[in-house]
């Protein structure tokens, strides 16, 4: 649990008695809710929690968790089915399946192993459950078994069926103040904690992570400052070396800079290149550069599939290109 969480952590131990059967943590991808619902996990488990009911970490139950092996405490995942170390793993798992959901008939139905304690399922991140395992857990929350707490962490809770919610209490986390951000960063080495933290949108445990990719990032950036003058075949290796994915959210962050700078004069992730920003828009077309906006959020969905290679990355490319007028 970080400091910019504690007014959250703090709402919630105080109905430490009386918690509703769930809980859905939502907010911004990087912003630690994962950590956030482990936290909550390990202190309403812990046998002796210590100040502000955080877990003590050396108690049974709090050993049983550190090893993974706690009775009460169940990690739903998209990666569960996808552990077996002797299958090939040529992609990783997607989706929460409903069999994964199916399973916890089972395991809710025996007792809790404390007594009078909390059996507790964290389903992490909730976005992933398909249509059949969305629909699986619904049946469960409509009827929630005795002494449980499904905690749900979601980035993108638009996502979820909208009657998973309705039977949720939303815990919205925030995002940090910038300084106590930066400060944050600075403590775990990361360099120019301003400037990473601009990049993810105010979000430092996304910085931190990022950190080792924030200059090759930014070398890709200093190739869309090119405008119309970007050459598609000559950049195009220099983004795939990065990964399909992660090529196109560096393009989508700058052509969502471009069209804020082009309506309001303001940046959002790059206030270092804001004079190459001024000096693209004076040939921006707007029509064109909305329609290329959409086409990526097109491209990104489909960032894993086997056809997205290289020569995809150069005709998104040569879009670009056309942004600018001659």
């Amino acid at each position: 649990m970080y400091s910019w969480h504690k007014a959250q952590w703090d709402n919630v131990m105080q109905r430490k008695g009386a918690l509703p059967h769930a809980i859905l943590l939502r907010g911004r991808t990087g912003i630690g809710k994962y950590d956030f619902a482990v936290s909550l996990s390990h202190g309403l488990l812990c046998r002796h929690p210590v100040e502000s009911q955080k877990a003590c970490g050396e108690c049974a139950s709090c050993q049983w968790l550190k090893e993974g092996v706690h009775p009460d405490f169940k990690l739903i995942t998209p990666e569960d089915e996808s552990s077996d170390s002797t299958k090939k793993k040529t992609s990783k798992k997607k989706q929460i399946s409903v069999a994964q959901i199916r399973q916890l008939y089972d395991y809710l139905s025996l007792s809790t192993h404390q007594v009078q304690g909390h059996r507790i399922i964290l389903i992490s991140p909730a976005e992933t459950l398909n249509i059949a395992s969305a629909n699986a857990l619904l049946k469960m929350l409509e009827e929630p078994p005795a002494n449980t707490l499904f905690l749900l962490v979601a980035s993108q809770a638009q996502r979820l069926l909208p009657t998973i919610i309705s039977r949720c209490q939303v815990l919205d986390l925030p995002i940090p103040p910038h300084a106590e951000a930066v400060v944050w960063l600075r403590e775990q080495g990361v360099d120019k904690p301003e400037t990473a933290l601009e990049y993810t949108g105010g979000a430092p445990l996304e910085a931190l992570r990022t950190q080792d990719q924030f200059a090759s990032n930014q070398q890709l950036v200093q190739q869309l400052t090119l405008g119309q003058n970007l050459d598609p075949f000559v950049s195009a290796p220099l983004f795939m070396a990065l990964g399909m994915e992660r090529a196109i959210e560096v393009i989508q962050k700058w052509t969502f800079d471009l069209i804020s700078y082009q309506l309001l004069q303001d940046s959002h992730y790059h206030s270092q290149q804001v004079h190459a920003l001024q000096a693209l828009c004076k040939s921006v077309n707007l029509g064109v550069l909305l329609r290329f906006q959409r086409n990526l959020t097109d491209a990104k969905k489909a960032a894993n599939h086997p056809l997205s290679n290289e020569m995809q990355l150069e005709n998104i490319l040569l879009q670009y290109t056309h942004v600018f007028n001659g």
